[in-house]
């Protein structure tokens, strides 16, 4: 190995039932840089972590870690011999406090017994590091997604390990988080740690890393400085296909005379939502932006009935309803996409069957139970509308890559044939491929007349899909724009507070 190599992977192959996994995959990580491992969905990114940190073992090739043969047999073996990790799903606990979260397993003793002074006071200077000040003595619950997420990176930073794995780390941060995380990974190169990058947002791969790699179907198909390959060409190189061909879309076109499908009329929870008005036309695709915490998410669940507005009135085709709970909202023919997938969407344990079932039985009640001939024909469907990728409909959702997740939660609010869809945040942490198939799905929905409400953080897909911009500040409606010919910077604007524009 070379002097500034601390990683190497050679020649890894990982076989599954029915499926090669890896295939003669090499990965080099040195001192000293950020490293960013890129591929669709299923490429075989995680499986490759899988392997490195022990959860997967690998049928042929060998891992050098500073030159010295390993084979990590479980994650804390891997940790043990300076492998860390930050999965893109939160795996702490919530029901601790942010203190005992970062130091669980390891923490200091006094006399025998937990340091429980030591652990408070080393748990908020950590966190100062990421600038954040937050009272580690309560429990994690009681905090956003982002700062979980913050949480589990410090947690990975403070086991003072030789390499760092962050996976998709910053999904869940905005733009000043994401910041913060950089410059902590900066420092953290400085001081000669590698860093393994995971991410689908190839904007950040530019900023951030130094090198990458780039896998398709299990194969490695390069390694690249990030100064001499363009994004067209390491999204050309990730799918296999020209950029152009993949996001060939047309927005869908807005029939004159539409009806309104639904209207909201100054809804809001106090907290989260403070005033909020809109209609949506059928076959209209109406786009929701707007920072974290802006109540884009607040506003979808009071929709859907997930929870109740403190004021203000919902409409669908005209009739106010009043809905108690999402199984009314579901029998007026709403389907919603929650933005957690893990949390709120899938039921990783049950099939890809039963889940696409899922909201159909509930529809249907459970004194009339679905037959299988009934649930295989609803999944057979959805795999083959959606491309599901899946050997049959019999795996476990927990075993989908997250884009093919995503489109299962999709199939089972299709599979209820609704009029109106709440779409949040359907294509974070999914491959480039995976996005545009959803987007062109959701597109198609409303050629077919659906109405669909689209919440993204993601401005350029906002932009490229919408009929209609809304842009929330504050929970409250900032500001209105068409979706045709608008830029990114009208809606920052607006966001921004610096203008109020109306369609």
């Amino acid at each position: 190995m070379e002097p500034d190599v601390i990683l190497s992977m050679r020649g890894i192959e990982i076989q599954f039932p029915g499926v090669k996994a890896l295939d003669k995959v090499d990965f080099t990580l040195r001192r000293g840089e950020v490293h960013a491992l890129l591929g669709e969905n299923g490429a075989g990114k995680s499986t490759l972590i899988k392997c490195l940190t022990g959860v997967h073992h690998m049928d042929a090739g060998e891992i050098l870690l500073d030159g010295a043969e390993i084979r990590p047999t479980t994650p804390q073996h891997a940790m043990e011999m300076g492998i860390s990790t930050v999965f893109q799903e939160i795996n702490l606990c919530p029901n601790l406090t942010v203190a005992e979260n970062i130091f669980v397993g390891r923490q200091p003793m006094r006399y025998g017994q937990i340091n429980w002074k030591e652990i408070n006071r080393r748990a908020s200077e950590l966190l100062e590091r990421f600038s954040i000040q937050i009272d580690v003595t309560r429990p994690l619950s009681y905090y956003s997604t982002a700062i979980q997420q913050m949480v589990s990176i410090a947690r990975a930073v403070d086991v003072r390990a030789k390499l760092l794995i962050l996976d998709e780390p910053t999904s869940s941060l905005d733009d000043n988080e994401v910041k913060r995380l950089f410059k902590v990974m900066r420092d953290l190169r400085a001081q000669g740690l590698g860093i393994i990058f995971i991410t689908h947002f190839l904007d950040q791969v530019f900023k951030i890393s130094d090198r990458i790699t780039v896998l398709r179907n299990g194969r490695m198909i390069g390694e690249f400085d990030v100064r001499q390959i363009s994004k067209l060409d390491l999204v050309s190189r990730m799918i296999g296909k020209d950029m152009n061909e993949i996001f060939n879309l047309k927005r869908a076109e807005q029939k004159r005379g539409a009806s309104v499908a639904m209207s909201a009329e100054h809804i809001g929870i106090p907290g989260k939502v403070e005033d909020n008005s809109f209609e949506i036309k059928e076959g209209e695709l109406l786009g929701f932006a707007g920072l974290l915490g802006s109540g884009r998410t607040e506003t979808a669940e009071i929709l859907f009935g997930v929870t109740k507005p403190a004021h203000g009135t919902v409409k669908v085709k005209g009739e106010t309803v009043r809905f108690n709970a999402p199984l009314d909202a579901i029998n007026r023919k709403l389907a919603f996409c929650p933005e957690d997938r893990k949390k709120d969407g899938v039921i990783a344990d049950l099939t890809i069957r039963e889940n696409i079932a899922l909201a159909v039985q509930a529809k249907r009640g459970y004194l009339k139970p679905l037959s299988r001939k009934e649930m295989d024909s609803l999944a057979d469907k959805y795999i083959k509308l959606l491309s599901i990728a899946t050997p049959d409909a019999d795996k476990r959702v927990g075993e989908l890559s997250g884009g093919n997740q995503q489109k299962v939660i999709l199939a089972r609010w299709m599979a209820t044939e609704p009029d109106i869809l709440i779409l949040d945040e359907p294509t974070r942490g999914i491959d480039v491929g995976a996005k545009a198939e959803i987007q062109r799905l959701m597109l198609e929905m409303c050629g077919g007349g659906m109405a669909v409400i689209f919440i993204s953080s993601e401005l350029d897909e906002i932009i490229r899909c919408s009929n209609r911009i809304l842009i929330m500040r504050d929970g409250v409606k900032a500001g209105e724009l068409p979706g045709e010919n608008c830029t990114q910077p009208d809606i920052m604007r607006i966001i921004a507070g610096e203008a109020v524009e109306s369609a």
